[in-house]
């Protein structure tokens, strides 16, 4: 194909279309870059460096990390009110093309995968485990349930999809329409406790507001709180602002209020979703990001090369997403052999692409 009258038959005059076109459309490979830079860093900090190739039943309950429910496993086993969760590894190695629930984090959980409760399911990773983990705590989500509501997430009857937040005391998430409060316009907030949770720990209603400067001597800073009645059983979720809980009283009858009700993980630093997303971020933080190693290749070629480079690089970038999304929409977890069958077809397909190329024209000349 030629290029346009008194041009050179070159594909600089392709290429340099396509770049104005790019400019034009006003968007740039720092930009690709930077979004996919993005969709990295919140993947990192959902899975919160849990550890994806060895079983975390050895560290015992562990303060935070990723959990899922089987729902396969637990159709198999024929009790279906059965509630197990497994971490990331036991969700790759063990549970390899099952059906999962992604159940984000949870606090105090000790691996369930291969004890009592998956009689045909041992785990591979690690063969020697107790028959029950006495100590974990189950809620509905472990059934794919979700909210005051009792629906799964997402709901395929709801005709108007509503966010969903989840309470640091039940750990159960819920639609903010049903929060029976409004987020703050801003959406300034680090924590939401629902209206159950509050209603179940009254005492909370007294760090609703800041503590008085003059009451931070005083012995026991919720004595010193007066708790409207109005303020009790209210039944609406309350929002908290980052660093809320060094506010709670830490005097010894307080702690024992806190042990008494289970809750001594409000005064656990490591115990907040913030510390659990940047743990995992900072797992990766001595990692060369994908940004990084693609600007560092890109370096090295000419202005032509680079054009095709980024043609291409958004192509795999679309064909990739919409590959993963089948694995979504069917909630299957994508497994190494998924990721290695993916660049296999690829790598055919440019196999055939470059046999059928006898000009030796660049690509963007034809």
């Amino acid at each position: 194909m030629a290029c346009p009258d008194n041009k050179e038959p070159t594909t600089s005059c392709e290429a340099g279309k396509i770049v104005d076109d790019e400019e034009d459309n006003g968007v740039t490979l720092e930009e690709i870059l930077e979004e996919e830079a993005q969709l990295e860093e919140d993947a990192n900090a959902v899975l919160g460096g849990s550890d994806d190739a060895n079983c975390t039943y050895h560290l015992g309950y562990v303060n935070r990390q990723a959990l899922y429910a089987c729902v396969t496993c637990r159709q198999q086993s024929g009790d279906l009110a059965q509630l197990a969760g497994v971490c990331l590894a036991c969700s790759y190695h063990c549970h390899d093309g099952h059906e999962l629930i992604e159940l984000y984090t949870k606090r105090n959980f000790c691996c369930d995968c291969g004890n009592s409760k998956f009689p045909s399911n041992k785990c591979t990773l690690a063969t020697e485990k107790s028959e029950l983990n006495e100590n974990n705590s189950y809620n509905h989500n472990f059934l794919g349930k979700y909210c005051t509501c009792q629906k799964p997430y997402p709901d395929p009857d709801d005709t108007n999809p509503d966010e969903m937040v989840q309470c640091i005391m039940c750990e159960d998430w819920h639609h903010n329409k049903h929060l029976g409060s409004s987020p703050p316009p801003d959406q300034d907030y680090s924590e939401m406790i629902c209206g159950q949770c509050m209603e179940k720990y009254p005492f909370l209603n007294a760090y609703v507001l800041p503590v008085e400067s003059d009451q931070l001597s005083l012995a026991c800073k919720l004595e010193a709180k007066t708790i409207e009645k109005e303020q009790l059983n209210l039944k609406k979720a309350t929002f908290w602002p980052e660093g809320w809980r060094n506010r709670l009283c830490r005097c010894e009858k307080c702690l024992a209020l806190y042990a008494d009700k289970k809750i001594q993980y409000l005064t656990d630093d490591q115990d907040t979703v913030e510390h659990y997303e940047q743990k995992g971020k900072m797992a990766c933080v001595n990692r060369p990001s994908n940004n990084e190693r693609l600007m560092e290749a890109l370096s090295s070629l000419d202005r032509i090369q680079q054009v095709e480079a980024i043609t291409e690089y958004q192509s795999f970038a679309a064909e990739l997403k919409d590959y993963l999304k089948t694995f979504a929409d069917n909630k299957r977890v994508v497994r190494e052999e998924d990721i290695t069958e993916f660049f296999g077809r690829l790598k055919e397909r440019k196999r055939r692409r470059l046999d059928g190329e006898s000009t030796g024209m660049p690509h963007f000349c034809r």
